[in-house]
Order: C-alpha cells, then structure tokens, then sequence
C-alpha cells in the first residue's frame, strides 16, 4: 500500500520489509537511522521494545505504551545535525476508525469482550475506553497480564465498568487481539463452552492474513457481523504516511494496493 501511495504521490522512496530478531532492534534502527531512513513500521514483538530505543516519544506513543512507528528527523545540535527517531502509535485511532468503517458500530455505550493483553490488547481497551463503552470484559491465557490491563484501564478511565474473564451476558463486540488464527492449524482464541459466539452481536479480528481465520468462520456460522484487520491495516498505514511524508495519504490508492495483495482483486 505504501509502495502504491507512493507511486501516486510521485515520490521516490520506496518501502521494504525486514525480518529483525527482538534481540536485534536496536541495531536495525540504529541501522535505518544512519542509512537515513525516512522511517520505519514495527510489527509483533517490537511495539513494547520500541519504547525505550527511540530518542523521544510522540504523545501517541506516551499515551498508548506502544511504538508502531518511528519517523526519523534531523535536529540541531552545538552547530551539528543530528538525526532522531521520534516514536508514534498509530494503530489506536485504526482500530476505531476501522470498527465505525467495516461494522457500523457506536462504541460508546456498548459492551465490549477483548481477546488479548498484549501490546495490540493493551492498546485497543485503552482506546475503547477513550471512546466511553460501558463494560469491557478482558480475556488473556495469562490472567496477571489482563488484570494489569484492567487496573490501568480502571486507574485511568473510571467511569468504564471493566471485568476480567468470560462475559456471562451477551455483547455488542468481540476483538480478537491475540496471535490465534494467524497460523494454519490454529484453535479459536477463546473456550467455546465459557463463552459463546451466538453471545456476541459483531466480530472483529486484527489479523488480516489469512482473511477468514477460524475465528471469523466460526462467528459467520453463529450470525454475527464480522470483519478482519484489514481497515485497522489501512488506516495505521495511511497515518504513518503522512508521520513520514508530511503529505495526505491518498487512502483510495492505498485500499485497492491491500485489498489485491489480500484479496487477490
């Protein structure tokens, strides 16, 4: 998609992907950085990493706890020029955006179950919680890092009524912000028998490759609206354009680039 953007913005950069061991983060943006990179995206494990090798932090990434991109600037100093990495977080406003987009969902008000703690996890019940829904059921395989979640939400945003665990009662949405479909062969990131899917009103899962993971199939099967990652995708990519570019991200472009490279049309 950036490559499109890109091509139909006439600009002469170009956009790669790199495989980084965690071990490894701090070289390769180091790397980027003297290569005069305009930037980077970072992916699964490197969002928490980022936070501490970056020079400085957007109000973004302060306010979400998570770096998913880094824009390289040049700043004076003594008479020198230096080049920073200033971190971002794109992906919070995404989630929204693409929720309201491929849903039609209101957040506020509405009872929300969430799948998954981690950095995604974290990001989207903090952002949920922007949005004022009224209850927020979080789930984790490992239970201390869903109650860390839902005392900072607590801590941070009151008024939202959160529990950790399976809802009994229905819900308007279930996110899936876990890694569970990504892989063939993958089982559903929940327990059917504690919760089920004809409980929830709409599905949404971040993962976008494979386009219906088994999670998806399942939900259609039990009559809720769905929708994958896609829209999330887009939008932190259209975002993180315009952090790098300082032009408007032709978001038209950008979709149909995903939606061929997904999709295959």
């Amino acid at each position: 998609m950036h490559n499109a953007a890109f091509a139909a913005l006439g600009l002469n950069w170009r956009y790669l992907a790199f495989e980084v061991h965690p071990d490894d983060l701090r070289a390769a943006i180091e790397g980027a950085r003297v290569m005069r990179f305009a930037g980077l995206n970072l992916t699964v494990p490197h969002k928490l990493l980022a936070l501490g090798l970056v020079d400085t932090l957007d109000k973004s990434a302060k306010k979400w706890g998570a770096v998913n991109t880094i824009r390289f600037e040049s700043v004076g100093r003594n008479g020198r020029l230096k080049i920073r990495a200033v971190g971002f977080n794109t992906d919070a406003d995404a989630i929204v955006s693409a929720l309201r987009e491929d849903l039609k969902l209101e957040l506020r008000g509405a009872s929300v179950f969430l799948l998954g703690a981690g950095g995604a996890g974290r990001t989207a019940a903090l952002k949920l919680a922007v949005e004022k829904v009224a209850q927020l059921f979080l789930f984790n395989r490992t239970r201390s890092r869903a109650e860390a979640v839902a005392a900072e939400v607590k801590k941070r945003f009151p008024s939202v009524r959160v529990m950790v665990g399976y809802p009994k009662s229905a819900v308007d949405l279930l996110v899936n912000a876990t890694s569970l479909g990504l892989k063939p062969g993958d089982k559903l990131p929940l327990a059917e028998k504690q919760f089920s899917l004809k409980q929830a009103r709409a599905v949404y899962d971040l993962i976008y490759r494979p386009v219906e993971t088994p999670l998806l199939k399942a939900a259609q099967k039990a009559g809720c609206k769905t929708a994958n990652g896609l829209g999330m995708l887009l939008h932190q990519g259209a975002k993180a354009f315009e952090i790098w570019t300082g032009k408007t991200a032709p978001l038209d472009v950008m979709r149909r680039a995903l939606e061929q490279n997904i999709y295959g049309h």
